[in-house]
């Protein structure tokens, strides 16, 4: 039942990332997001997802730390940190934070959850 669940929470994180990736697409600069109203509306759809993904990433870390220990190039507790912050303290959100994470270190955590669904599912 546990590994049903990872399961799914990992299914959950890769289609939040899909959704990011596709509403980052019209983002070019980090001041895209603050420039106007689309923009700014954009900044909190995806800080949603963020907030989605770290969510996901905490249930799992509670029944299966030692999954991360496979994928050390991801910072797991910063997902984690970074969940709580978009719930807590979203009026003190930065949108260059937001840009950073979307243009870095998503396609990296994309890579690392595809492959390990791939290991889930044999």
């Amino acid at each position: 039942m546990s590994e049903r669940k990872t399961k799914n929470n990992f299914e959950n994180i890769l289609e939040h990332i899909r959704v990011v990736e596709e509403r980052f697409a019209e983002i070019k600069d980090a001041n895209d997001f603050v420039k106007t109203n689309e923009g700014g509306i954009l900044l909190d759809a995806i800080s949603i997802r963020l907030q989605a993904i770290g969510e996901n990433v905490k249930k799992i870390n509670k029944r299966n730390p030692e999954i991360f220990h496979k994928h050390p190039s991801i910072d797991w507790e910063n997902i984690i940190q970074f969940r709580d912050f978009i719930s807590h303290q979203y009026e003190l959100l930065n949108h260059e934070v937001i840009f950073n994470t979307c243009k870095v270190h998503i396609p990296k955590l994309k890579e690392v959850i595809t492959s390990e669904l791939k290991s889930l599912e044999k």
